[in-house]
């Protein structure tokens, strides 16, 4: 039986990026062995240490090299002795920008096994999806630095909202709260930011309007950040700015246990382009090299991944295989309470993934 074929190419970037990335592979593979899908990575060793080399973050023709992939799976970017502005600046967001990537979307999702550290947080209580504007907003490159090392210093930092930027996003989390429980929050700041918020505000109102059977609420950002921890079980799909939704997406991650397990997707919705998926915790320099970083977020990454590609039974199975472990074993990292390595995680997930192929595939008749 032929299988088909994904060329996915793959960052592993700094840090506990060089960690995570091969540790979520293994199961990735495991899920195409089992589902008839093959993976065929091809590694790119862009990162910090190539700029320190080069002086760039990727070659001249990187994007171009990257427009052949089907996908691309990130692992982090980002260590000490190369400004953060550098890293970023130099490849994450010009991959975002030239693949067309307007949305990040990012699941704040309790999985089994994990306890909030919210009071009163019920075992599945946190399920909810942060659809953010990943293109322009708060991260636009208008603005300069006038009169360096004087008295009269100064910088100007430029917003930049278009409408055609914010609808397209505002009904990708439309789409997507029609398909779950039919609620939307959009985050907003109109009280204090006169004119790029209630350009948003507007815009939400407009589309609004053409879908009257969803619950859409209007929160102002310190609001909506309050009610994430205070009640984060009544929210469905968030829709937020640039700036925003990063910050709202560092805080979902916290309140479903920890930041190295949370998952993010830069995605083409339309795949004219190729998508990437990587975790939220970045780089972890002070950990690198320790084998204490938590892979689950890697590998929930990766099962994005495999959905955006259509292969929504292998996602389903290994984020199974991920909470079983969580919740019927004590192998955790320390960031989850526990002391096992990366490595021992991922064994545990692969095994507990090949244990449930076996099931699968025993013939019921020579029970």
């Amino acid at each position: 039986m032929s299988s088909t074929r994904h060329r996915i190419a793959v960052i592993a970037g700094d840090g506990i990026g060089s960690e995570v990335v091969p540790a979520a592979q293994r199961l990735l593979d495991a899920a195409g062995k089992r589902f008839g899908f093959q993976l065929e990575w091809t590694d790119f060793d862009w990162s910090c240490e190539y700029y320190s080399r080069t002086g760039r973050m990727m070659p001249e023709d990187g994007l171009d090299q990257l427009s052949e992939f089907d996908q691309i799976f990130l692992g982090a970017v980002g260590y000490p002795g190369v400004p953060d502005y550098v890293s970023l600046w130099g490849l994450l967001i010009p991959i975002r920008r030239r693949f067309q990537q307007y949305i990040n979307l990012r699941p704040i999702k309790l999985l089994r096994g994990i306890e909030s550290p919210l009071r009163k947080i019920p075992p599945s209580g946190i399920d909810f999806l942060v659809v953010r504007e990943n293109n322009e907003g708060e991260y636009s490159e208008a603005g300069g630095r006038l009169f360096r090392g004087t008295p009269q210093e100064m910088a100007v930092q430029e917003s930049v909202f278009t409408r055609f930027g914010m609808e397209r996003t505002m009904r990708y989390a439309i789409a997507a709260a029609e398909g779950r429980e039919g609620r939307l929050a959009s985050a907003t700041k109109s009280n204090g930011i006169i004119h790029t918020m209630p350009f948003w505000d507007e815009v939400m109102d407009e589309l609004s309007e053409d879908h009257p059977n969803l619950d859409v609420s209007q929160y102002h950002i310190d609001a909506l950040a309050a009610q994430f921890v205070l009640d984060p079980g009544r929210l469905d799909v968030v829709v937020a700015s640039n700036l925003f939704g990063d910050i709202l997406t560092d805080l979902g991650a916290a309140i479903i246990g920890s930041i190295g397990i949370a998952p993010s997707a830069n995605l083409n919705p339309e795949g004219d382009h190729p998508s990437m998926f990587e975790p939220v915790h970045g780089s972890a320099p002070d950990i690198a090299g320790q084998g204490k970083a938590n892979p689950i977020g890697q590998v929930w990454a990766g099962a994005m991944m495999l959905e955006h590609l259509g292969h929504q039974e292998a996602a389903d199975a290994v984020m199974e295989s991920v909470e079983h472990v969580l919740s019927e074993t004590s192998i955790r990292t320390p960031d989850l309470g526990g002391t096992a390595t990366t490595d021992e995680v991922i064994e545990e997930v692969v095994r507990t993934f090949g244990h449930k192929t076996s099931e699968s595939q025993t013939d019921p008749a020579t029970i």
